[in-house]
This record gives C-alpha cells, sequence and structure tokens, in this order.
C-alpha cells in the first residue's frame, strides 16, 4: 500500500515577516504589539500540519515512539517518588501518569513544536517540595493542596502574559555560555536525586536490600550507557546497531526489572518497589478538582511570587529544552514556534494546578533524545593518509567511521503515539506492571539522564582540554590559541552560576533558583564582552539558536554584544581621525592591531564564510575586535 505523501510549502525564513528590525516609535516595542508573536508562529507552523503526520508514517517513527516512551516515563517516575516521599504522599504515580499524558496530548497535537518532549522534571520535584517545606514551617501544611494550585493559576497568568506580549523573543539572546552551564545544574541535580533515592533504600533492617539497590542502579546506568554507544561502533551490521541503540532503555528496564524476581536470595531480599494505586484516582483520598477557593486571601497573594518564579523557571528551562530539540547538529526544515507553545504552557500549568498534578514542562536532558531518536543516521566511510616523520616514509591509508545526520522526521505522530501509551498506563494491568518495579531502577534511571549531561557536557569538555599535552593534540583545534587562564577564567564564570544554583537548591530557598539560571544571561551579554576578546568568545561561546528555521520565530539573529563594541570603537576612531579597522571576517588587513587571518587554517575560512553569508542576510556586519589589547 502506497502511502500518503505531503509537500509542505518552501518558506524563507531568513526573511521572516516577523522581525522587530528597521520599526520606529511605538511599534519597535514588543509588548505594545500583544499577540503578534503567537500570530506568526501558527501563521508559519499550520501549512505544515498534514505533513506532520504523513512524515509520522515510518519505522523511524515507531523508534524514537519505544525510546522517548521510556525515557519520559522513568524519569517522571524517578521524580514522583521522590515528590511523594517529601510531601506525604501527596503526588503519586497517577498523578505522574495524568501529568505526563496531560502534556503529551496538548503539545502532540497542538504545538508548533511536536518534537519538543514535554514531562516532569526534576526542578519541578524540587519546586514543590520546597514549596511543601514552607508551607509545614508556617504551620499550613493542612492547605499545600489549595496553595500550590494557586502558585499554578499565577504561573499560568504569567505565563499567557509573556506569550501574548512576545517576551519568548528574548530567548535569541541565549548563548552556549548559560546554556551549557544550565544543562550541567540539571544533571549535577539528576546525580544528586539518584544518590538519595539510594540512602532512601538503606535502613536499620535492610542494609542487603539497600546493598542490592546499589547494585541494581548501577548495573542498570551501565547496561543503557553501553547499548546506546552501539549505535557509534563498527560491530554488527547498521539495522542491527541502530536497533539496539533505539531499545536501550526497554532492554535494559526488562531485563534488571526481571533480576530482582530472581527466586533465591534476591527475591527474598527486601526491595522498595513503585507502590500499587487505584487506576484513575489521586494518590490520596481527594477529589481530582482541588478546593483552591479556600485558600485565605492573604496566602493566595503570597502564592504570587512563588508563581512568578515558577514562570522563570518554565520561561529558561522550556524554552531551552525547545533550543536543545531543534539544536544546530539537527538538519530541521520546519519552523519552530516559541511563543504559542509558551502560551500553552501556561495552559497546562493552569489545568495541573486545578487538578493537584505536578505541572509539566520541557524535559532536559531529555528533549534531545526525541529528536535525535527520530534522525536518520547514515555510517560513512572516510578515508586518510598519512606517513611517519621520516624522510623516505610512505603513506599509510586509514578508514575510519564517521555518522552524519542526513533527515530529521519531523513529525508529531511519535509524541501523539507516547500520550496514548502514558493513558494506557494508568490502567490497572498496566499500573500492576509499574508495582513490580523496583525504586532503585529509578535512581539508575537518574544516573543515565544526569550522566548525560555531565559526561558531556563542554564545561566539562574545557576544562580537561586545558590538561591535555599539547604536542599531541590536533595543530587545527581553535582552543589552541587560547592561554589556558583565559579559558579557566571563561569556566569559571561558569562554575559560579552551576554551583550556586546547586547550592541553594540544597536549602529551603530552592525556589530562588531560577533568579540566578536567568542572570547568567545579562552576565553573558553586559560583563563577558568587556572581559573577554571577540576572539574568545568565537571560540569558547556561540549563540544557541542559530537555524533560521528556530530564529524566525524570535525577530531574527540579534547582533552579539562583542561585536556592537568593537564596532562602536572603530567609529570613536574614524571619528578622531584614525585608521579605522575593518572587519576580520570581511579583509584580511590588520589595520593598527594583528589579524586573526593568518592563524586560520582552510576549513575555519570556509566555516566562518557560510556564517558570514548568514549573518549578511540578516544585515549584520560582524567586527574582528573588542577593544580589548
Amino acid at each position: 500500500m502506497k502511502l500518503p505523501t505531503a509537500n509542505p510549502p518552501q518558506v524563507d525564513y531568513a526573511n521572516d515577516p516577523y522581525t522587530w528590525d528597521n520599526q520606529v516609535g511605538w511599534k519597535q516595542w514588543r509588548p505594545l504589539r500583544p499577540f503578534r508573536g503567537m500570530y506568526y508562529d501558527v501563521r508559519r507552523r499550520l501549512p505544515f500540519y498534514w505533513s506532520d503526520v504523513v512524515d509520522g508514517l515510518n519505522y523511524r517513527t515507531f523508534a524514537g515512539t519505544v525510546r522517548i516512551f521510556f525515557v519520559n516515563l522513568l524519569p517522571a517516575l524517578a521524580f514522583t517518588l521522590d515528590m511523594s516521599r517529601r510531601t506525604d504522599n501527596f503526588f503519586g504515580i497517577n498523578e505522574a501518569l495524568f501529568s505526563s499524558a496531560l502534556a503529551a496530548v496538548v503539545f502532540s497535537t497542538l504545538s508548533c513544536q511536536p518534537l519538543t518532549v514535554v514531562g516532569i522534571t526534576g526542578l519541578i520535584s524540587l519546586f514543590n517540595y520546597t514549596i511543601y517545606d514552607i508551607a509545614r514551617d508556617q504551620g499550613i501544611i493542612h492547605l499545600y493542596g489549595p496553595l500550590i494550585c494557586w502558585v499554578s493559576i499565577w504561573a499560568a497568568i504569567t505565563h499567557w502574559a509573556a506569550a501574548i506580549f512576545n517576551l519568548c523573543d528574548y530567548m535569541r539572546y541565549i548563548t552556549d555560555f548559560s546554556s551549557t552551564s544550565f544543562g550541567l545544574y540539571v544533571g549535577i541535580i539528576y546525580m544528586i536525586k539518584g544518590v538519595e533515592e539510594l540512602v532512601a533504600a538503606f535502613d536499620d533492617h535492610n542494609r542487603s536490600g539497600g546493598y542490592l539497590a546499589c547494585v541494581i542502579a548501577l548495573v542498570y546506568w551501565f547496561t543503557v550507557y553501553r547499548l546506546e554507544m552501539v549505535g557509534s561502533t563498527t560491530f554488527l551490521k547498521p539495522w542491527m546497531r541502530k536497533s539496539i541503540s533505539d531499545f536501550a532503555y526497554p532492554i535494559a528496564t526488562l531485563w534488571w526489572v526481571g533480576f530482582s524476581h530472581i527466586p533465591g536470595r534476591l527475591a527474598e531480599t527486601h526491595q522498595y518497589r513503585v507502590p500499587h494505586t487505584r487506576a484513575f484516582y489521586p494518590t490520596q483520598d481527594r477529589p481530582w478538582l482541588i478546593p483552591f477557593w479556600t485558600l485565605p486571601v492573604k496566602w493566595v497573594f503570597v502564592a504570587l511570587p512563588m508563581g512568578i518564579l515558577l514562570t522563570l523557571l518554565f520561561y529558561y528551562d522550556h524554552n531551552v529544552s525547545s533550543l536543545t530539540a531543534q539544536a544546530r547538529k539537527f538538519p530541521l526544515t520546519k519552523p519552530a514556534g516559541f511563543h504559542w507553545d509558551f502560551f500553552l504552557l501556561g495552559c497546562t500549568c493552569f489545568i495541573g494546578g486545578i487538578v493537584g498534578i505536578p505541572l509539566p514542562n520541557g524535559l532536559v536532558p531529555q528533549a534531545p533524545v526525541h529528536t535525535d531518536a527520530c534522525t536518520e543516521y547514515q555510517d560513512v566511510l572516510k578515508v586518510t593518509k598519512e606517513k611517519d616523520d621520516e624522510p623516505d616514509a610512505e603513506f599509510h591509508q586509514h578508514n575510519r567511521k564517521k555518522i552524519e545526520a542526513i533527515e530529521v522526521k519531523e513529525q508529531r505522530v511519535s509524541h501523539w503515539l507516547m500520550a496514548l501509551a502514558l493513558i494506557g498506563t494508568m490502567t490497572g494491568p498496566l499500573l500492576d506492571v509499574l508495582h513490580t518495579m523496583p525504586r532503585s531502577l529509578f535512581a539508575g534511571v537518574f544516573f543515565v539522564v544526569g550522566w548525560g549531561s555531565v559526561g558531556s557536557s563542554p564545561i566539562i569538555a574545557n576544562a580537561l582540554f586545558t590538561w591535555r599535552e599539547r604536542k599531541f593534540i590536533d595543530p587545527d583545534e581553535p582552543r589552541l590559541r587560547l592561554k589556558p587562564s583565559r579559558i579557566w577564567l571563561y569556566i569559571a564564570f561558569q562554575l559560579a552560576g552551576v554551583l550556586s544554583s546547586v547550592a541553594i537548591s540544597q536549602t529551603i530557598a530552592a525556589i530562588g533558583f531560577p533568579v540566578i539560571i536567568i542572570s547568567l544571561i545579562p552576565l553573558r551579554w553586559l560583563v563577558m564582552p568587556r572581559v573577554f576578546t571577540e576572539e574568545e568568545l568565537l571560540i569558547l561561546d556561540a549563540p544557541t539558536a542559530d537555524a533560521d528555521v528556530v530564529l524566525a520565530s524570535m525577530g531574527g539573529q540579534p547582533t552579539l554584544p562583542e561585536v556592537r563594541l568593537a564596532e562602536e570603537k572603530r567609529r570613536r576612531e574614524n571619528a578622531d581621525g584614525e585608521q579605522g579597522l575593518s572587519s576580520g571576517y570581511l579583509s584580511g588587513t590588520t589595520g593598527s592591531m594583528r589579524s586573526r587571518e593568518v592563524f586560520k587554517d582552510e576549513e575555519e575560512r570556509k566555516i566562518e564564510e557560510e556564517r558570514e553569508k548568514r549573518r549578511l542576510s540578516d544585515g549584520v556586519q560582524p567586527t574582528e575586535w573588542t577593544g580589548h589589547d
């Protein structure tokens, strides 16, 4: 049977009508032109809706559905078990499934960015039980339900305001400096949660169960990690490697759940398992609707700043999730829609609040996993020749494998199927299946997901680079041009934000950590260009959003602050009658300062030429120097 086809329209994203350039008067102020971003998001994505369905009818979508179902479900259950322990069972398994299913239904059906998976994160877990601690300290623990409901209602209102007044445009100012810092912070929090889950497995009468929990968590982590790496090896056939990598989570989960039930000493060892609950009922004996009207008025207003803090968290967390799901490494062609999706997130906040479930938002670091699972990769043979440093040495040929992303199945079917699977998991028989899972398995899930951010963090990579022996480093490595002390200074700024956020997250003031995360953006734009040269920032940092399909939803690429400072200095020098500096991208002349052109290899020149073409298309004229000697 021939599958239906769709011919999506061709869009010139570089010249998208949603722009604030050349706007004058009141029109240049985003809040004064409400709904403009949401309108263009829907207008840009709506013609692709049919292709979003048709493009999902393939094996890659099926593999992506299975992978993201497990990657979404297991951490959601893990975080909910953590919340359950810290909130006296206010949140339980059914609340986690309801939250994940609600988000999946709404965003798979209505969003402009269906590849962005929305669910329960460790940060909302931290937020919820911190508010519980505050309520307990204030003697209003019996009002926790209405209080958290009003926090969600205020958050929904401020979400809608941010989307309506086009405030998601400011996500274009996020660079890798802040996004990688946030990724490392999330990874560390996940690893801490994994350790806390294992500590909870020990008690005075169950030491053997605690040690077994450590074994299951660590071997589960190792199994998933190794199975996912099979795709990058050269063992077996390509389709076998892809299948093993695609189904790493279900393979490891089924195996180690079964391991915990092996008859004998393993089965006899007491292990904490997922609690059993009634299908489609809240964990506590209460109705789904939270009686939010019973909260005293003064606490309604106390909930307002908490709701604003939650909005700050979701503003950064959800939008960064969308950016990573549409990262530069994925060859995406369909448009993004940040304003509209943030409005939808406000709707799920409102619904989630009044029914008393954890509020879902974009998943970091799981967000790019969905896109990765929906990406067609191709193994390419790369042949190189080299010879020893001897006069009569001959060339030797070397073959190596390189994995290239060919196409992303940009569709909403996998997200929609995941929603159906989550709803099915809320039924009685599958709740019985969940009850067979040891809680220690979820500690392994924390380690898998957390290590995905920590192990691949560019912050860690930069730190390790400074310790490498330089004669064994590729001479074309751009970081060789920088002094190690400058790299470490850059890392120090990032670690200050990361460690401050981790530290505050372990205190009663944990709900304030979004302020630290958000502050990294003005730090990068106001302080960093005055500390580092343009060359240093060019090597160490880059805009997180640099694809036209993504930038179109945010009004285009802004001029980097180091570029603006360089232009201002050049204008001042011209005004003083001095010789101006020509752009290092556009000219090889040096002016009164040394040019970097002599240090560039052919590959870097090609990369910068392509970058320059994109910048010229946006009307941006970058320059070489920021004015630092």
